[in-house]
């Protein structure tokens, strides 16, 4: 099986601002957590890589002198850089360019990190690069957070069933390749990693409760790639009511619980000398 899945480019175009007001934040435990095991000096440089409008970057900022934020999509990068004036991290540089074509020298980073985009990268050329992108002892940490609609809870089951009806009535359901999680089940992302040179250190998990609103899911539904705001157009009215239809019966004093969980892998470049 051919391990590398190749999404299309523009398939976050147009979701930059419900990315940020509705994609949850890393919980400040788990960004402390992968501070104390990366051990930035406090003077090198940090790589966010397809870095989204900066859900690493700006919490990670200050163990670093330079910062990096990468992204394809230029909605993203825009707002990183309005973010970055506004708290005034001059520091953080946004850049806009896919993590596979970046231009960067070797031995530059301290830490890189990657958050829920591993998946969507040629992950062994990315993985390749960012080895030699890394200093001596310098870390690689892939980070995660599951997604609302995947879980046990009854509400989570309906609000499954209602964005594949949505995709199946859009023509949409193909905008995901088929076989993408496949892939990365027959090539883990740990093997990507370890053949690129990496020592894998580990997994570190940590779990948040979370209650939505039906129109923070809405956001954050707007915020994905398989409903964004392009595809919705005209129907976006009728998809927020069939919500509120399929999720209002499950709701207590009007939220959603969700046991959110969130988790970085941490892998370790070569070893200083």
């Amino acid at each position: 099986m051919d391990s590398q899945v190749r999404f299309d480019p523009d398939l976050y175009q147009g979701t930059a601002g419900y990315y940020e007001q509705f994609r949850l934040p890393y919980p400040d435990a788990m960004i402390a957590d992968l501070a104390r095991r990366a051990a930035p000096s406090g003077r090198g440089r940090l790589l966010d890589l397809a870095c989204g409008t900066g859900q690493l970057a700006f919490p990670l900022r200050d163990w670093f002198t330079d910062v990096w934020a990468v992204e394809a999509e230029p909605g993203m990068t825009e707002v990183v850089r309005a973010k970055a004036d506004a708290v005034g991290a001059a520091h953080i540089r946004a850049v806009t360019a896919r993590a596979e074509d970046l231009a960067a020298e070797p031995g530059g980073f301290e830490l890189i990190v990657i958050g829920n985009a591993f998946h969507r990268l040629n992950r062994a050329l990315v993985a390749q690069r960012a080895y030699t992108w890394l200093k001596p002892g310098g870390c690689l940490a892939l980070c995660w957070s599951t997604s609302p609609w995947v879980g046990p809870r009854d509400w989570q089951q309906a609000l499954d069933r209602v964005l594949r009806s949505w995709q199946n009535t859009l023509g949409a359901s193909g905008r995901i390749p088929p076989g993408w999680d496949r892939a990365r089940q027959h090539d883990p992302d740990h093997e990507v990693l370890s053949r690129a040179g990496f020592d894998v250190a580990g997994r570190h998990e940590f779990s948040v409760e979370y209650h939505w609103t039906i129109p923070e899911l809405a956001g954050h539904i707007r915020s994905t790639s398989f409903l964004p705001p392009s595809v919705l157009a005209d129907h976006a009215s009728g998809f927020d009511a069939d919500l509120i239809a399929e999720l209002g019966r499950h709701t207590a004093n009007g939220r959603l619980t969700e046991t959110v969980d969130f988790a970085y892998e941490l892998a370790r470049g070569s070893a200083p000398a």
